[in-house]
């Protein structure tokens, strides 16, 4: 049985670490991003690339910060050394978690760490300068103020145009995250039970992923019934009742990168019109993945979802019933990143891209179907991360 069943306790003792972990991103696969990072800066006119403490500081330095109001940096010219700009009582962590070499120049908690960019960029020779799409206004207009001379550009189409496209590696460390949050999904089916609470099942996934070697789950979305007609759910607890519809979104991190999965099922017997609303979701995530073809531009994955859903007599655009938002987005060391499966983005499709493929069903007020797996780009087309749900009553295949 795929739903119900079990407990919690017996579920947890059956976990352990994965058996097959993936490898992580070597010093190697690091500098080869630093210098395909350098030429799409030098592409876009600039002659360096300030990459912020977060996601895109990890991608290329493998410091796993978040941005905080304190500028932790990388300053990347075109040629030359990396500079790292920090806080001099951080120089211990940073030099721990740092896997490539750089140029550290530190900063006291009372001194301006944007008058100490300004001089590395004066001595560095930079009059363009590619800014982080990640970094604080506030940060970005500080700067500007302490180097008047240097001009700031976006600095998306270097960050971007580097983490977009996945190595094999990265794709390896996404499918390990993406079949443990897949097994988590799986042993969260077999708990349900009359009564259940929302708040019990957001537990059990969390030390489920951690029970696998995960650092937590990332999030955990946990709905039933009439609170499934909302995509990021209601405030408040629930009680699972016979007949509701579950909808759990979740996923987890590995060496940073994520999973995202949402699965939707009948606890008990669904009504028809729920059974006839997922099978329409169900043949929409698969024209999704269908369209997406090698050199097509992204935009027309999400249209190939809607035009199975306007079949149905659902929307017309974002009109509910039906989908009220994008069909997907990219993934990565960021759970959402560039390039997105929606109007508008006419990004060419790419080896190596990696999706989301959701086009959730919302019928107002009363409950909504959302199948969400991942998929990414080869030079023969897609591929799966995980197999699609194949039923309304069976979650997995």
């Amino acid at each position: 049985m795929t739903i119900g069943g079990s407990t919690a306790a017996a579920e947890l003792a059956a976990i352990g670490p994965w058996a097959t972990p993936a490898a992580g991103i070597t010093r190697a696969e690091r500098l080869h991003r630093i210098e395909r990072a350098r030429g799409l800066t030098e592409t876009m006119g600039a002659d360096a690339l300030l990459i912020n403490a977060g996601a895109s500081l990890r991608y290329f330095a493998g410091v796993p910060w978040g941005a905080t109001e304190r500028l932790v940096a990388m300053l990347l010219p075109v040629r030359g050394e990396p500079v790292m700009v920090c806080p001099h009582f951080e120089l211990g962590s940073l030099q721990a978690d740092l896997l490539i070499d750089v140029d550290i120049r530190l900063w006291q908690e009372d001194e301006n760490p944007h008058a100490l960019v300004a001089d590395a960029l004066a001595g560095m020779g930079v009059r363009r300068l590619a800014i982080d799409p990640a970094l604080p206004f506030q940060m970005a207009e500080r700067l500007r103020r302490a180097a008047p001379g240097v001009e700031l550009v976006d600095g998306a189409p270097a960050i971007d145009g580097c983490r977009m496209r996945k190595s094999p590696a990265e794709i390896a460390l996404m499918q390990q995250a993406k079949d443990m949050t897949l097994e988590v999904h799986r042993r969260a089916a077999r708990i349900m039970a009359p009564g259940i609470t929302t708040t019990e099942v957001k537990r059990f996934i969390d030390e489920a992923h951690r029970a696998m070697g995960a650092s937590g789950s990332s999030f955990c979305i946990v709905q039933y019934g009439r609170a499934t007609a909302f995509p990021h759910g209601l405030p408040g607890e629930q009680w699972l009742e016979e007949g509701d519809l579950v909808l759990i979104d979740t996923g987890c991190t590995v060496e940073g990168y994520h999973s995202d999965i949402t699965r939707t099922y009948a606890f008990g017997k669904p009504s028809d019109e729920a059974r006839a609303i997922w099978e329409v979701e169900k043949e929409a995530q698969a024209a999704a993945f269908a369209a997406a073809v090698p050199g097509a531009p992204c935009e027309s994955v999400d249209d190939a979802a809607r035009v199975v859903l306007a079949k149905a007599g659902l929307g017309p655009d974002y009109r509910l019933p039906g989908l009220p938002h994008r069909t997907g987005h990219g993934i990565g060391l960021s759970i959402h990143e560039p390039a997105y499966l929606v109007r508008g983005d006419r990004t060419p499709l790419d080896t190596g891209m990696c999706f989301s493929n959701e086009p959730m069903i919302v019928v107002p007020d009363r409950f909504g179907v959302r199948l969400e797996d991942h998929f990414y780009m080869t030079e023969a087309g897609p591929r799966w991360f995980t197999q699609p749900q194949p039923a309304i009553d069976r979650p997995f295949a």
